[in-house]
């Protein structure tokens, strides 16, 4: 990740909830890295993909198992950055209200679950949470209703977690990427119409990549961020300015 090193987090722990697919989650682990910080990781999955395995401590977790998500907790013995990547999707499928309320599950309650398990922990270390909202946080999505709610509820989150933990030390920001290349949009990239129209649209012309979020990630988890609350950063190429 070019320039992650002027970011210095070699006296911080880290855990990333939701890494273990190459993803954007795996992109902010190895910025960490490079940056110093001890990183730890989870995913739903009993093992991450291959390229990650004895590079970060891994631990599979299930974001709608609060008891796991306690026990978590309860194993971490400090944590200076919680950042909360854990997200499902799937397009064209989310008008099925089962699989709604599971996707607001997963993506908006998850992440709740996890704040809240390492609120403590942040308190202690005056720490950081980074939540991953969306884009579609402020746009209507036709084939993805439930991710947008989500994405919508997480943004809205973070203010409010944000004003409730101040007192505690603890700052609460969010991150909103547009079309990012990853395993998630795979399904929508099959679409040639679809891909030539987020391109077209982008001001910078192209879809985002994983590392493009890992800067914005770094900053807000550092001091240099010291004074910033409550913000969900828009990563999207300027597609949400048009």
């Amino acid at each position: 990740m070019t320039g992650a090193l002027k970011f210095d987090f070699s006296s911080k722990r880290a855990l990333i909830i939701g890494a273990s697919r190459g993803g954007i989650g795996t992109a902010i682990a190895r910025g960490l890295v490079e940056a110093g910080a001890d990183v730890s990781i989870t995913g739903a999955e009993a093992e991450p993909i291959s390229e990650l395995r004895g590079r970060f401590k891994y631990n599979q977790l299930n974001v709608t198992d609060t008891d796991a998500i306690r026990s978590l907790a309860e194993a971490t013995r400090e944590l200076d950055v919680l950042v909360n990547c854990a997200a499902i999707t799937s397009r064209g499928d989310e008008m099925e209200p089962v699989f709604f309320s599971h996707v607001l599950d997963v993506n908006l309650v998850g992440t709740f679950r996890a704040a809240l398990a390492f609120r403590g922990h942040l308190a202690r270390t005056r720490g950081s949470v980074i939540n991953i909202a969306s884009m579609y946080a402020g746009f209507g999505s036709p084939e993805n209703p439930a991710y947008g709610a989500s994405k919508a509820g997480v943004a809205q989150m973070t203010k409010s977690l944000a004003i409730a933990w101040a007192r505690d030390g603890i700052r609460v920001n969010a991150i909103a990427p547009g079309f990012i290349v990853t395993e998630q949009s795979e399904k929508s990239r099959r679409d040639p119409n679809h891909v030539n129209a987020v391109n077209s649209r982008t001001p910078l012309g192209r879809w985002g990549v994983p590392d493009d979020i890992v800067g914005t990630s770094l900053f807000l988890a550092s001091s240099a961020a010291g004074f910033i609350t409550g913000a969900c950063i828009p990563v999207d190429g300027g597609y949400s300015v048009v």
